[in-house]
């Protein structure tokens, strides 16, 4: 595991970002080790594999739609990533605090929180204007 400053590892969170924001689920897939996992305690919700976690996400954003914000953050010594997912009133709605493990240039696991109580933890805003994109 390789420490958020580490200039690979912020190089991996601002691609991640960029794509994910983008609803890009084929450069996301490219950024994640073969065997990447993606976890959302308590959800009985449990991914292995990079093919599987693309699935997973091209399903959020059709359900959700694209137009989503990312916000970086650190979570226990990792790096973070809060999550705006477009809302149907015209902004943005705090959706998921996603914690990364970021090894060998490649996300290797996501640990993704949708407890409110973990959002008031990181004293994160429950919505973004459109414009804070």
């Amino acid at each position: 595991m390789r420490e958020p400053d580490d200039p690979e590892t912020r190089e991996v969170i601002r691609r991640y970002v960029r794509a994910f924001e983008a609803a890009d689920v084929p450069a996301l897939v490219r950024l994640l080790a073969h065997d990447a996992v993606l976890e959302m305690p308590p959800v009985p919700l449990w991914y292995r594999g990079s093919a599987d976690y693309g699935r997973f996400i091209e399903r959020v954003f059709a359900m959700r739609g694209a137009g989503w914000a990312m916000r970086p953050l650190t979570a226990n010594g990792q790096p973070a990533l809060a999550a705006y997912a477009p809302d149907p009133h015209d902004g943005l709605r705090l959706h998921t605090l996603q914690v990364l493990t970021v090894v060998g240039g490649l996300v290797t696991c996501n640990v993704v929180f949708a407890d409110p109580g973990v959002f008031a933890s990181f004293d994160l805003p429950a919505t973004l204007a459109a414009r804070e994109r």
